[in-house]
């Protein structure tokens, strides 16, 4: 199987920004426990802070992966263009935030590309994309 994770912006200072919320771990650490936990798995990891860019990976990663995991960061309140790409994908897609965005400010409770996706998951840290890889596999497996 091959799973595409995706973050947005911001989401590159994992580990440095605000640690209470995110925590202090790097995303590379997340990565690598992943692809240690799931070798049967082939992981591509892509991040960007441009809104383009990230349609762009998306679309690739739609032709390309069985699945994606995606954290679209603060674009999950405000892009419909993220939210097209990813309706458009045809393959299963997770959406994955670490904090709880319903105990954060109200701005955050809705996501424009929530709709688009299998399940949500939320407010579990960084475990949060385990878990969806986990969907992920389960999802294929039926």
């Amino acid at each position: 199987m091959k799973i595409a994770i995706i973050n947005g912006p911001n989401l590159n200072l994992l580990g440095r920004r605000e640690p209470a919320i995110y925590g202090d771990q790097g995303f590379d650490k997340v990565f690598d426990a992943l692809r240690q936990r799931y070798p049967q798995v082939t992981f591509r990891y892509s991040q960007s802070n441009i809104e383009g860019e990230l349609v762009s990976i998306i679309q690739e990663a739609g032709s390309s992966s069985d699945g994606m995991v995606i954290n679209p960061g603060g674009y999950t309140h405000t892009s419909v263009a993220i939210a097209d790409a990813i309706a458009a994908t045809g393959v299963p897609v997770i959406e994955v935030h670490i904090s709880n965005l319903i105990s954060r400010e109200e701005f955050r409770h809705t996501s424009l590309t929530g709709r688009y996706c299998r399940g949500t998951i939320m407010g579990l840290g960084i475990d949060g994309y385990r878990l969806a890889v986990e969907a992920l596999l389960e999802i294929q497996d039926k």
